[in-house]
């Protein structure tokens, strides 16, 4: 159950920042807003799933609220909602919107097919130009989460902005402010909280999405929206290459997609955010650019390493590399076929040495933190280890 108060909390207030949040681009002297603080008992994954039938969730039901509020108010630069949206014809049933009113100077084309790079400039400008404060969420204190409906915003938290030119429903920026601010996002605690934000929306529409593919960031955001249906990636075919039983985590690679693509699943939150930062960390420091999707419910994180050099500077965002791709004028979009998203995909996908590399990589990362918190010795058993596997699937 969640507690809702009217008023500001004075013990809430105390930890704020009162003229300007650690977070370039985004003030919030004067504002009072929505704070939600989530409850000690949502620190795992466990008995947390997407159920139709439950109750909408309190943090489910603030942020539609808040981004129908601005959509009825004309804060966006079109309705997303009367956006066409199609199956393109093929095996992998690839997702296509039609959306004339994309600012073209935000989101540059990208090569040969008209398909646009869904991103903008990982900078706060674009915040700065469109993006209004709805609400934010953080850590509390109290065993349930709890709502408070007009407070100052803390000092360690999300952010929660809406964006001017959504590519679906409810999208919106979230913006992890207060912590270390890396250039780029290598920090657990703030992955944590959007996992966190996964589990307690805790709707299976509602997906996270995260690129770290533009250098030089001034500040890393992820990015979320609600899809009504499966995306593509989705529904692929996977085979496990680390397991460790008792703690709950799984990595797995997926068959027959055109993207090399990893997927983490797992009963435990913190252990799975452990393993993933430090995983993102490594491909951050070697230089391989990568993009994250987090869907049904924070249970499962897809990981996306992309190829980037001077021959190819075609780079995939987290929506187009989950199988959803935009169009701008409906000659594009109707002449969409599965082989020119193909085509798309693997121009940005790893060959299988890169790809092997990273598997390895995650293989290692996620044995060494296992065995650094249990005795390795005393609990060989618990591990299931696919090593021979990792090699021969690759090859």
């Amino acid at each position: 159950m969640v507690s809702i108060n009217q008023f500001e909390d004075n013990d809430l207030a105390k930890h704020s920042v009162s003229e300007h949040l650690k977070c370039p681009g985004i003030s919030s002297q004067g504002i009072n807003i929505p704070v939600y603080r989530f409850g000690i008992k949502s620190s795992t994954l466990r008995g947390l799933l997407c159920s139709p039938q439950e109750e909408q969730s309190t943090l489910d039901s603030l942020l539609l609220a808040q981004w129908e509020d601005r959509m009825w108010k004309g804060l966006f630069k079109y309705d997303v909602t009367a956006s066409e949206v199609k199956v393109i014809t093929g095996k992998r049933k690839f997702l296509a919107q039609l959306n004339e009113g994309l600012d073209m100077d935000s989101l540059p084309a990208s090569r040969g097919d008209k398909i646009l790079v869904s991103k903008r400039s990982f900078t706060f400008s674009c915040l700065k130009c469109n993006g209004e404060l709805l609400f934010c969420v953080a850590n509390g204190e109290k065993e349930n989460a709890d709502l408070i409906l007009a407070t100052s915003a803390p000092s360690d938290g999300i952010m929660i902005l809406t964006n001017g030119t959504p590519i679906e429903y409810g999208h919106v920026f979230l913006v992890p402010c207060g912590f270390k601010s890396l250039p780029q996002f290598r920090d657990a605690s703030s992955l944590e909280m959007i996992m966190r934000m996964a589990i307690e929306v805790n709707n299976c529409s509602f997906r996270v999405f995260y690129d770290n593919i533009m250098q030089g960031a001034s500040h890393p955001y992820f990015q979320a929206c609600y899809f009504p249906n499966p995306l593509p990636v989705e529904l692929m075919q996977v085979l496990p290459f680390f397991s460790d039983q008792l703690g709950g985590t799984t990595i797995s690679y997926l068959t027959d997609y055109p993207i090399k693509v990893l997927l983490f699943k797992s009963n435990n939150l913190r252990s799975l955010v452990k393993v993933l930062s430090e995983i993102c960390s490594c491909l951050a420091e070697k230089g391989i650019p990568y993009s994250l999707l987090i869907s049904d419910c924070g249970r499962k994180i897809f990981l996306f390493p992309q190829l980037q050099s001077l021959e190819n500077s075609s780079i995939s965002s987290a929506w187009e590399c989950g199988g959803y791709f935009l169009f701008q004028s409906r000659c594009a979009f109707e002449s969409a076929t599965e082989e020119s998203v193909l085509r798309r995909l693997g121009t940005a996908s790893l060959d299988d040495e890169g790809f092997l590399m990273v598997k390895q990589l995650c293989y290692d990362i996620a044995s060494k933190l296992v065995a650094s918190t249990w005795d390795l010795c005393e609990n060989q058993a618990r591990f299931t280890l696919f090593y021979g596997g990792l090699v021969s699937e690759s090859q």
